[in-house]
Formats: C-alpha cells, structure tokens, sequence
C-alpha cells in the first residue's frame, strides 16, 4: 500500500506528548481501593482518551459501582486529586526532538485532546515553549466537539483550523490510546500509535503504524525531511 502524502501533523496530548496517563491510574485505583476492587489495564483502555464524563460512566458501570457511586460524584473525587498531580507532568521521551524537527522544516502541526480547558492549563503551565509551536490546540470543551473520541469530531475540528483547504488523507496523527486511533481513522486520516506496553496487542490492529516510542519514529517512512543528526 503507497504512504499517503503527509503534509500537516496531528498529536494526542495525554499519554503521547505529556506523561499524564501515570497520574490517572493511580488516582483511580486509589478511589477503587476504597470498594475493595482493582483497576486493571482493560478498564483503562476503554477510558483513554474519551470525555471526562464518558470515562467516568464507563469506570462507574465496569467496576460494579452504579448506584454507589455516581459519574459525576467519581470526577469531582478524581478532579480534587489530579489537581495537585498535573503541574508536574513531564514531556515524553522523542517529543522535543520531533515536534523542533517538524517547526523547523515548516510542517504544520496542531494539538487535538480530550482534555478540557482547566485541566488542559494545569498540565502545559510548565510547558509553554513546546505548545508554542503549535498552530492551534483543540480541547474536548470546544463547542465544535460535540461528541468525545471515537467520534472523529476534534481531529475533524483541528483539520478545518489549519489554513488552506487540508484534505484529511495528507494529516498523520500520533496517539498513544485505542480510542483515539479509532476516531482518526473515523476521520479518515492515516494514525502512528504509541501505546503504553502494558495495552493489549488486540487494542493496536487499527493503527498504520505502531512504535514503543516517539525516539523510534522516521519522519522519512511518511514522506517528511528526515532527521539530521
């Protein structure tokens, strides 16, 4: 199959280009600790990267809880605690190096995340200069998101604020979660995903392309200048 001509950048924040998705498991597995239940990886998986109040219906309905405890009540019990989590988040391994690679080559590049305004402040405080090179940064809270991932809304949405008339097929997302592999395929764009490897290999089959790192991804395979050291 001929690789698509990629000409603008897509990224996932959580888990992709920040080292958040750590602070999310164990927040939830302390509030499950509670009711004497555990928070396994197939939980997760079916959390990552959709609205807040989707996962958190999801997390209340898998772990038995419905009537003990509500989706809102689970946010609010999580939101007190990641609070203090986020300012301390981390940029992960190969981000700066690519997301410099791709500024300096003039490719396009935007950020499409789940995460909502508040939160969305709280994890980037620390990292202005890296997010500065974005064109633009869709969060789930935007009124053109109507519908969290799988839906394709916010990659569609970060598609029409790139300038010119980007056609999806020339966009390459990175993500890191099934869901949102999910809703860039459904966006009709081509998805590298960089799953945490404790994701089942059945949560990966979606993607174009699979890499444990971004220190392992070749701009050259897609089409975009290569690397020069």
């Amino acid at each position: 199959m001929a690789t698509p001509t990629i000409t603008h950048v897509i990224f996932d924040m959580d888990g992709l280009l920040l080292d958040t998705e750590g602070f999310y498991t164990l927040v939830q597995e302390k509030i499950l600790e509670r009711y004497g239940k555990k928070f396994d990886w197939e939980l997760k998986a079916q959390m990552m990267g959709r609205k807040a109040i989707e996962s958190a219906r999801i997390f209340v309905e898998a772990s038995g809880l419905t009537g003990v405890l509500s989706p809102e009540a689970f946010l609010e019990e999580r939101e007190r605690m990641l609070q203090e989590l986020f300012p301390s988040c981390t940029v992960l391994p190969g981000v700066e190096r690519l997301v410099n690679h791709l500024h300096a080559k003039g490719i396009p590049m935007c950020v499409a995340t789940g995460s909502h305004q508040r939160h969305f402040s709280l994890k980037t405080q620390n990292h202005g200069k890296l997010f500065a090179l974005m064109h633009h940064v869709v969060k789930g809270d935007d009124p053109e998101v109507k519908q969290g991932k799988p839906s394709p809304d916010v990659f569609l949405a970060a598609l029409r604020r790139f300038e010119g008339n980007v056609d999806a097929s020339n966009c390459l997302v990175f993500e890191d979660a099934p869901t949102g592999v999910a809703a860039a395929k459904n966006a009709g764009m081509s998805v590298v995903m960089v799953p945490d490897e404790r994701l089942d290999l059945s949560y990966r089959k979606q993607a174009d392309q699979v890499i444990s790192s971004l220190l392992e991804f070749q701009p050259e395979y897609w089409g975009l200048p290569p690397f020069e050291d």
